[in-house]
């Protein structure tokens, strides 16, 4: 079952010195919030931490939609119940 990822928002535009804090995690800046996102839990834990650690304000956490499972070519498409004839 894949996992989700989430996005953690924090009042401001970070500067380098703070973006740096949280690589290699992709960080941007949108309508006055900073925004890092977060592949897993783990990472989440961290993030946090960091968060903590910069005294920023933590504006919010938003769990994103799990992404579906990658299908192989083959796979059947129905319920996998057996057809009878």
């Amino acid at each position: 079952m894949p996992g989700h990822g989430y996005e953690v928002r924090v009042r401001g535009a970070l500067g380098p010195a703070a973006r740096a804090a949280f690589a290699p995690l992709p960080v941007t800046t949108a309508g006055g919030a900073t925004v890092v996102a977060v592949a897993d839990d783990g990472a989440l834990h961290r993030v946090l931490d960091t968060v903590r650690d910069l005294g920023l304000e933590l504006l919010g956490i938003r769990a994103l939609p799990a992404a579906p499972a990658p299908r192989t070519s083959g796979q059947p498409t129905g319920s996998g119940a057996p057809v009878e004839d």
